[in-house]
């Protein structure tokens, strides 16, 4: 049974290896991080927050949002356009609680990636979805919202940050 990894967990900051072949493992993996990420209330989750370095991340549906069994799985995702100008929001981080920050990032996203049956797809977003996999798709790049948030924001966190490193 997989569970949540918190910063400062070295998994979190190795860039994430692609999936060659969809199998049970992967399937398995799909399906724990979903469960996860309900059971955190998330809405999204990668890999490496479960501990392992592969180019996968999950989201909560934006049609179904009461569907607490589903999610959509993206296997080898690319983002194939960003537009518009960047926009601050707050954000947290499942692998980092308790702290939020100002994280400035575009806010139309086109990503392409594969399902777990093997079909590639692409979606496109302007909402809340475009920027769930900008922050996916950093984890899969080894990168924390701590590393794009303002340096003002990094300080009024600075205490909770260190807590989390020493693991208090």
């Amino acid at each position: 049974m997989r569970a949540l990894v918190l910063h400062p967990h070295p998994v979190l900051r190795r860039r994430a290896e692609p999936i060659g072949e969809i199998d049970g493992r992967v399937r398995d993996l799909a399906e724990q991080m979903i469960r996860i990420m309900h059971e955190e209330d998330g809405y999204g989750l990668a890999a490496p927050q479960v501990g392992e370095s592969l180019r996968l991340f999950v989201t909560q549906r934006e049609d179904d949002e009461e569907d607490d069994a589903g999610g959509i799985v993206y296997i080898n995702p690319r983002i194939i356009r960003v537009d518009g100008t960047l926009e601050a929001q707050e954000e947290g981080c499942l692998s980092l609680p308790n702290i939020r920050g100002s994280v400035r990032r575009q806010p139309f996203v086109e990503i392409e990636a594969t399902d777990l049956d093997g079909r590639a797809f692409r979606m496109e977003s302007s909402e809340l979805m475009a920027r769930c996999w900008q922050h996916e798709m950093d984890h899969l790049d080894g990168v924390l919202i701590i590393d794009r948030m303002s340096v003002m924001d990094r300080l009024v966190n600075r205490k909770k940050l260190k807590a989390l490193e020493e693991g208090d």
